[in-house]
């Protein structure tokens, strides 16, 4: 009977898969996952859309941070800068926070947090759903938004950021 167990127990202690070897390979494989997710998410190209009206058609990277930032107020025509971004909890939201605000989701929101309640601005409008984005820059002037992909609503303009269509 003391054998029979003697056989169980070297039998489940000699199992392949479950040795350090093969969890450390588990381990490795799953961090080349992690780091290769992380490249992935900083190598998101962004596209700024704006509302037909008063939105430049063209700006330089370091202004569409400045606007995005909360810096500027008005654009030139007088009309309020509206902000619309995607949930900073969606994969194009924490793409939109590394590459513009080098920020994570909750420093992004703790960021804007201390701003309005400062009044220093307006906070942005942020979206579940690219279509919802969308359609808030259409129809709303003023209005600027961050997405992946460039807009064929022709109440939106695809604003070039230093001359190009994606950053």
């Amino acid at each position: 009977m003391q054998s029979d167990f003697n056989m169980k127990n070297k039998t489940l202690f000699n199992f392949k898969p479950l040795s350090l070897f093969n969890r450390n390979g588990l381990f490795i494989t799953a961090l080349m996952l992690l780091i290769s997710f992380n490249a992935q998410a900083q190598t998101t190209t962004l596209v700024a859309l704006g509302n037909q009206s008063g939105v430049p058609s063209t700006m330089k990277l370091s202004e569409l941070k400045s606007v995005l930032m909360g810096e500027k107020q008005r654009w030139k025509n007088g009309n309020r800068i509206l902000i619309a971004l995607m949930k900073t909890n969606t994969a194009l939201g924490k793409s939109t926070s590394e590459k513009i605000y080098d920020m994570t989701g909750d420093e992004l929101n703790k960021y804007w947090l201390a701003l309005v309640f400062q009044g220093k601005a307006q906070a942005p409008v942020f979206f579940s759903s690219t279509i919802e984005l969308e359609n808030y820059v259409a129809q709303n002037q003023g209005a600027i938004g961050i997405l992946n992909k460039s807009s064929i609503n022709t109440e939106i303009k695809n604003i070039l950021i230093d001359g190009q269509k994606s950053f």
